[in-house]
């Protein structure tokens, strides 16, 4: 019998524990499921006979080796700050390891240390990183092998509401962690367009946008995400000469988002001692040049927006120039944005999310320039087992299955780019609805 921990049994788990449950008779596995949240656990895994549940705080290091040592391959959908301090208690005791999150400098660094191992650090197997690296590699070196050459790689990707829940006037709910949708774009983006390098600060990421169209789905915005560049190696693209990847969002979001980073709603950095005692209008005024004039003009003349404007009338309903209280007794700007935006911009029971991810390739073939265009659309099933719960799990899961079965190679710190990982693992996506449409 082969042991599996997982560790975090939040909303992206839920896909995951899902199909772990449904595979394990057959796969003669075990499940165990470890989250501070006992009631959540067991909510996931539903007195399922071969899965138990585990209380821990990850940073209790007795029990969290101990779970460790017991399980032959370990899942991990802690917040990446904690996957290294996983990492190495795996490495202790020999065991694999699969996250979705971006893999980190020091995560890097375990690379020999694992392989001598013969272990599996399998990062960046989620949605995005993870389906965007498996069907852009498919596309990639289906392309290469046929004799042709890249010359541009874009790749889009973003979690969004379905469009028939589409009900507030920012055209977004939250269908991920909210903390990482506030704090997006505040690092320089970095990327490659017509052959030279290109950085986009924060405080013009969010205007700096382009637009792309998905059959049936109409037009979204991109904004462009993280470094980009560090994916030209990676893929074997080095005669691209524009690489790009970046976030979606529906038409207007970008505009009335770069407002509130303007305003300084977005800054992490800032401690407001006095949050406790502060009203939204408050702060508002606080961030706004001293003026005689009212709150909403003085706003209007500082972002450069007329009242009467679409993107005034998304601030205002946000209730930001309300005399309503933070909500928080101590944080930063950014802490109190969150806690706003998340009664705002709920998913509500019932409703459903959206995940959309394009790619665009242009490539030359026979001395000819083609390009091709593959994009992605899935829906939630509810507000559990949401399109992002899916695209993020399943792609986990399928790989726990084909380590488990002796037929992954790989070993020591590695991202799913080769054929083993993006041929089986895309085959299976198929199955469940996850499929790309050219």
């Amino acid at each position: 019998m082969k042991k599996i921990l997982v560790f975090g049994a939040g909303l992206s788990a839920s896909y995951l524990i899902k199909y772990l449950l449904a595979h394990s008779k057959k796969e003669n596995w075990h499940i165990t499921v470890a989250d501070q949240s006992l009631p959540l656990v067991l909510s996931k895994i539903k007195k399922h006979e071969r899965a138990i549940a585990a209380e821990l705080n990850i940073q209790d290091k007795v029990k969290r080796e101990s779970l460790i040592e017991k399980h032959d391959l370990v899942v991990s959908l802690m917040p990446p700050s904690l996957h290294v301090l996983i990492a190495k208690d795996c490495l202790k005791y020999k065991k694999h390891l699969v996250t979705a999150s971006y893999l980190t400098a020091e995560m890097k660094k375990l690379h020999n240390a694992a392989a001598k191992a013969g272990v599996l650090f399998l990062n960046e197997i989620g949605l995005d990183p993870g389906i965007d690296h498996l069907s852009a590699m498919e596309m990639i070196h289906d392309i290469q092998v046929k004799g042709g050459e890249i010359i541009s790689f874009k790749s889009y990707c973003g979690g969004l509401v379905s469009p028939e829940f589409d009900t507030n006037p920012w055209h977004y709910k939250f269908t991920w962690n909210p903390r990482n949708v506030i704090l997006a774009g505040n690092a320089t983006a970095t990327f490659t367009q017509n052959g030279q390098l290109k950085f986009i600060p924060y405080n013009r990421i969010f205007l700096q946008t382009e637009t792309i169209s998905v059959k049936g789905y109409g037009q979204f915005e991109a904004y462009a995400n993280r470094d980009s560049n560090g994916y030209i190696k990676p893929y074997g693209i080095e005669q691209a000469k524009t690489v790009l990847r970046g976030t979606l969002r529906k038409k207007g979001y970008c505009r009335s988002w770069n407002h509130l980073v303007k305003l300084g709603l977005t800054d992490d950095q800032l401690l407001l001692t006095q949050a406790a005692r502060l009203t939204w209008r408050e702060l508002i005024t606080a961030f706004l040049p001293a003026s005689s004039l009212t709150p909403e003009q003085n706003l209007c003349h500082f972002l450069g927006i007329d009242r009467k404007s679409t993107e005034f009338k998304k601030l205002q309903w946000l209730g930001i120039l309300e005399n309503n209280a933070l909500g928080i007794e101590q944080g930063s700007p950014a802490a109190a944005l969150q806690k706003l935006l998340q009664q705002k911009w709920k998913l509500n029971k019932g409703e459903l999310d959206m995940i959309v991810m394009q790619h665009q390739l242009t490539y030359a073939l026979n001395g000819k320039i083609k390009k091709r265009i593959s994009s992605l659309v899935v829906k939630g099933e509810d507000e559990v087992y949401t399109a992002m719960s899916k695209t993020v799990g399943m792609p986990m899961a399928i790989a726990v299955k084909l380590i488990l079965q002796n037929k992954i190679a790989a070993r020591g710190v590695v991202i799913p780019l080769t054929r083993e990982f993006y041929e089986p693992i895309l085959i299976e996506l198929k199955k469940y609805g996850i499929e790309f449409c050219e």
